[in-house]
């Protein structure tokens, strides 16, 4: 039996039963790059959400934190006044805490913040709305000391505020419960979202230790407002008069929204069953947050060292010579995927199989940044969870506010496209066997020798390598010329630079968004090279979202893990670097042109396997003609890339496409299994890597060199916001082919096709069913023969 109020939906793709429906917001902020695509499947985007209201999905809330030395001095510029020693400023036992009325509705901790907040707001700049342009964040400004008064602070005003709803002596009405619990929790959500976006962008150690300080914090206060007795007699009162109500469509959905929420987050629960639910959240929260630092601290520890320039052959000079440490020793970072991008290009195979062991081993090598223990906690508590909501297992749970609706369409989908992806992969890997054995006669291909081998297959079949593309993709050029150059043609939108905007570290830009009328549209900041203090991949966030209601307009980051390079030498992209930075663009768009009255509702507040949709169709401009002879030029000449290259690039499109997918398939499907499981079948530590081989096995993944694009130890996105819904990138890559298909039948790169995208595409948020909107989009339901054209798979089309 599902929860309650809600009945699962099975989908399929291309045949008469359409995918149509769906089931919850998610006020996601941030969006943590893993996406599959003509490179890498699975590379871009897990949406992080740092929306600290309460009644969104449990599983986005647990993604809200992410990752520096601390420093008693402001993020940015100069330092702000200094605090006398002494008690935290926000102390428990301080007297003010005498007010019966407000004693009984908040906690002592968090009631002291508020009857301190006055005081505080004076030398704390998170306290009050910031005095730059849309509410930019003050970063040279705010100390780390700044957080924990701001999150308690915010914590106490948001259950001021709920309290205030509850306690409305008139009758629940649309704007005095519905609206003013959207106007709650800002103070919240200021502090939250700058602390949540500088422990991804930009860690150190105090800001881990409030991560783990106030993870708990937040899922009590989380709880504390979404098993509200009160508000949800106001809300289920609301709901059961709402076709009386006259309430226009943004208005009826954000009330069944929110009323489907609350029901999800055990509203109806007896009290026995809401007290173990509230200490299962508390527990998965802390847990998640010391998962995140596990990974963080492990990928820095794990990165591969070697003594001589002869183990790096294959890299350039320039590549040689970043990696040079103090000691003359050789530093070879890791990435958060499996596979690392250094292995297309080292011919020394030893350094490729200790640099592939040294990525696979991660966070499994029995130290204290060993997460298997963890994990399976994490999964047993899920499992726990979803049983008490009446769930059969938390894959259950989890799909059914997704537009794919069960787990029998996702895992039949993954049931279509595992087989034909493992033959693509075999043929490739016989290809790359022939190519191996012209250098290592009578050796096997393995895991580290596919990128390099590719590589020179790629050479051998379509005449270029990675190599020579480079020098066409400086990085301002791509940016520029390129990413805002699609969408000012689309949407009609210009791009100016603002140094006088502080900035939280010396590589972040700061962009201004002119919209068609020359006018503010939003706020960029441009984060894209790599540091150890960052996590790994990409991902687009918002500080700011937009909202009619709060008067608010977007501030947005941009954020990448470019290898740096030396001083006055260029930034050269690869081709998938390239393609990142569209597709994370393509996630700032869905937030700077979101067009909507309620913040729960805004840009990318959709469901977790549609959210991946617009970035995936910004990726096209990438390769548009015009687009790409605009972007890709000679660093040093200026001379645009050669025609006779720009065709080998489209013709190589299906290039690799066997092992791309298989590696992201390979992953969603160990999250499939692990999320379908009960809570007495999870596997304890010892076994959770068994049982990751079992899964490969099952779906003939064992019989290809290709390892899962993450493995369990260090797949980030499950234990977040992508729980049971890894599978969301190549849901949302089947969408985005059916509209591409679409678009290039319609006109392609101009207004007209920007402002259908617009309307039908990026403005709308959570205000109607994406479905719905998609259909309005392309003017016919999702068909898969697009997305098996675009991969190249041999498999039979419904």
């Amino acid at each position: 039996m599902g929860a309650p109020g809600r009945t699962a939906t099975t989908r399929t793709l291309g045949t008469p039963p359409p995918f149509t429906q769906w089931a919850g917001p998610h006020p996601a902020c941030q969006t943590n790059s893993d996406k599959p695509d003509a490179a890498s499947p699975g590379r871009r985007c897990a949406m992080a959400l740092q929306d600290p209201v309460t009644l969104r999905s449990r599983e986005h809330a647990e993604a809200d934190w992410c990752r520096r030395p601390f420093h008693r001095r402001s993020i940015a510029g100069p330092a702000p006044p200094t605090r006398p020693p002494g008690r935290h400023p926000i102390d428990p036992g301080s007297s003010m805490l005498l007010r019966p009325l407000l004693d009984r509705a908040l906690p002592r901790r968090l009631l002291g913040s508020l009857l301190l907040l006055p005081a505080l707001a004076q030398a704390n700049a998170l306290l009050q709305p910031s005095p730059l342009p849309l509410q930019y964040p003050p970063f040279n400004a705010i100390a780390d000391a700044d957080f924990a008064p701001a999150l308690s602070a915010g914590m106490a005003v948001q259950r001021r505020e709920v309290a205030a709803i509850v306690a409305n002596p008139a009758a629940p009405s649309f704007e005095n419960t519905m609206e003013a619990l959207e106007r709650s929790g800002r103070l919240l959500n200021r502090a939250l979202t700058v602390l949540s976006s500088l422990n991804g962008a930009d860690s150190n150690p105090e800001r881990q230790r409030l991560q783990r300080e106030f993870a708990p914090l937040l899922a009590q206060h989380r709880d504390a407002i979404a098993l509200n007795p009160g508000l949800f007699q106001r809300i289920d009162a609301l709901h059961r008069q709402r076709e009386q109500l006259r309430l226009n469509p943004e208005q009826r959905r954000l009330l069944e929204r929110r009323h489907a929420d609350l029901l999800r987050a055990g509203a109806q629960l007896p009290p026995a069953a809401q007290a173990r639910l509230r200490a299962i959240n508390v527990e998965l929260s802390r847990l998640g947050a010391d998962f995140n630092q596990k990974v963080l601290a492990e990928v820095n520890a794990s990165a591969l060292t070697v003594a001589t320039r002869e183990e790096l052959a294959g890299l350039s000079e320039a590549q040689i010579d970043a990696l040079r440490q103090s000691d003359g020793r050789y530093r070879l970072p890791l990435q958060n995927t499996s596979g690392q991008p250094l292995l297309a290009q080292l011919s020394h195979r030893p350094t490729r199989e200790r640099l592939m062991q040294a990525s696979l081993s991660r966070n499994a090598r029995g130290d204290g940044n060993d997460t298997r223990e963890l994990i399976s906690q994490v999964l047993r508590l899920r499992a726990e969870r979803a049983a008490l909501l009446g769930h059969a297992h938390h894959a259950d749970f989890t799909l059914e506010t997704e537009t794919a609706g069960s787990t029998a369409t996702v895992n039949a989908l993954l049931a279509q496209l595992a087989p034909a992806a493992v033959a693509s992969a075999k043929k490739e890997a016989a290809a790359l066997q022939a190519q191996l054995e012209k250098d290592h006669p009578g050796a096997t291909l393995q895991a580290w020798d596919w990128a390099y081998y590719a590589e020179k297959e790629r050479a051998q079949a379509y005449g270029y390598d990675e190599s020579q593309l480079r020098p066409y993709l400086e990085l301002n050029s791509v940016l520029e010329r390129g990413v805002f150059e699609a969408a000012k043609r689309l949407y009609g939108l210009s791009f100016k630079r603002r140094p006088d905007l502080p900035v939280y570290h010396p590589d972040v830009q700061a962009w201004e968004v002119l919209g068609p009328n020359g006018k503010t549209q939003a706020l960029l900041l441009v984060d894209l090279y790599a540091r150890p203090s960052k996590r790994g991949g990409a991902w687009a966030n918002a500080y700011v979202g937009q909202s009619h209601l709060l008067g608010t307009r977007p501030v947005v980051g941009n954020h990448m893990n470019i290898p740096k390079p030396p001083a006055g030498q260029p930034t050269l992209l690869t081709w998938d670097e390239v393609n990142t930075l569209f597709h994370e663009f393509g996630h700032n768009l869905h937030t700077m042109l979101s067009d909507v009255r309620y913040p729960s509702q805004a840009g990318t507040a959709v469901p977790r396997d549609y959210v991946e949709f617009p970035s995936q169709v910004n990726e096209m401009w990438q390769t548009w003609p015009s687009i790409l002879a605009n972007y890709a030029r000679h660093h040093q000449t200026g001379e645009p890339m050669p025609q006779a290259l720009l065709d080998k690039i489209a013709a190589a499109k299906r290039f690799n496409q066997g092992f791309a997918t298989t590696e992201y398939l390979a992953a969603t499907l160990i999250d499939q299994h692990l999320h379908q499981l009960k809570a007495d079948q999870i596997p304890n530590a010892s076994a959770l890597m068994d049982t990751e081989a079992q899964v490969m096995k099952a779906h003939g993944f064992d019989t290809v060199p290709v390892p899962p694009r993450y493995r369990t130890p260090y797949f980030s996105h499950i234990m977040g916001g992508y729980a049971a819904g890894y599978y969301a990138y190549l849901w949302s890559e089947v969408l985005d082919a059916n509209t591409v298909e679409w678009i290039e039948q319609h006109g392609g790169l101009n207004r007209t096709t920007g402002e259908r995208m617009k309307r039908f595409l990026l403005a709308r948020g959570g205000t109607e069913d994406p479905m719905v909107l998609f259909q309005q989009l392309v003017g016919h339901e999702p068909k898969l023969g697009p997305y098996l054209n675009r991969r190249g798979l041999v498999t039979a089309q419904p």
